[in-house]
């Protein structure tokens, strides 16, 4: 245990490396941080303490939410409404911006996140997470949505928590990706993963299959060749997974390589998109691209790609560098 490094002290570590600053940055983490233990702690007691189950409700999206999606947003907002680190933040369960209180101070970094990624998962034990994102922000004024509305490019930090059979947290502040694990014993995340790089190369991938109706041709086309295996153009097998939950998909590309698509489908043109690029696609973006894998809309790097709502949805395909270049290349040749 004396050797073990907490994300404290890999921050803090970290901090030291740019002389000047102000540990804000830090202390903001540490903030998410509790907020992650929190909600831990509640899915891992689940109907021990009467939290499963749907909230008969709806969020913005319009999606029915869980009893636990309303608990772990008003957590995360308890937890960073008052430390005087956020001008803002936005939540996956909130139409609107949420405003820092009045008589608290205002700090330089807006926070977006989905306080409970893969929520439909909750009742059958299966993995969930929280997802943030964090953006620069004009200090000691009240920010307007454009002001959350910035390319992925412009994060200066993303992670992801899994609460699974143990506590996770993924993390990127530019300078590569690391993974800590959450001590029980001690309530502390400790170093576990350094350095995670995503394989350029794999014979892994997750799609729901039942959509393939609604796919684009591209889409289509790539998945024919993997599931032809060796004998198809491809010349080996693949592998398919799905989980239905962002973060444990992200997670196992992170550990072992594949690639992820949520892709545009033609099913319903007022919602031709799952997945939403403020605060699903691009954190997990940064994190993956920091990996040395590639996330993309199919046209656009998914970092560069201009906001126009706070609640955009777009199409997601990422993980191992040379599959994800593959399908972008069979959009760009119009299949």
């Amino acid at each position: 245990m004396a050797n073990n490094v907490t994300m404290t002290q890999f921050l803090i570590e970290q901090q030291r490396e740019y002389p000047g600053t102000s540990g804000t940055f830090t202390l903001l983490l540490n903030d998410i941080v509790t907020a992650c233990k929190q909600i831990s702690h509640k899915v891992n007691r689940g109907n021990l303490i009467g939290v499963l189950g749907s909230a008969e409700s709806e969020n913005v999206q319009g999606e029915v939410q869980k009893k636990l999606d309303i608990i772990t947003n008003e957590i995360m907002v308890d937890a960073l409404s008052w430390t005087g680190h956020l001008a803002g933040m936005v939540s996956e369960e909130v139409d609107e911006p949420i405003k820092i209180p009045p008589h608290y101070p205002k700090g330089k970094y807006l926070v977006l996140f989905d306080p409970l990624d893969g929520s439909s998962n909750i009742d059958i034990n299966l993995t969930v997470g929280t997802i943030f994102s964090i953006l620069r922000a004009r200090e000691g004024v009240d920010p307007e949505p454009e002001d959350f509305l910035r390319k992925g490019a412009e994060q200066v930090c993303a992670g992801f928590v899994l609460y699974g059979p143990s506590t996770m947290m993924v993390l990127t502040t530019g300078h590569g990706v690391n993974g800590f694990t959450l001590d029980q014993d001690i309530g502390e995340f400790i170093l576990t993963h350094s350095n995670m790089t995503i394989p350029e190369d794999t014979s892994e991938f997750a799609i729901n299959m039942s959509n393939q109706r609604f796919w684009e041709e591209p889409v289509r086309h790539y998945i024919d060749e993997c599931v032809q295996g060796k004998d198809g153009p491809r010349g080996k097998n693949f592998n398919m997974r799905w989980i239905a939950s962002l973060v444990a998909e992200v997670y196992r590309i992170l550990t072992r390589g594949g690639i992820f698509m949520y892709p545009y489908d033609t099913r319903d043109p007022k919602k031709p998109c799952k997945l939403r690029l403020m605060y699903e696609a691009n954190p997990v973006a940064f994190i993956v691209e920091q990996a040395g894998g590639a996330c993309t809309t199919g046209r656009e790097r998914m970092l560069d790609v201009k906001p126009q709502s706070l609640h955009q949805r777009v199409p997601v395909i990422l993980g191992s560098k040379n599959e994800v270049e593959r399908i972008v290349k069979y959009h760009q040749e119009g299949w």
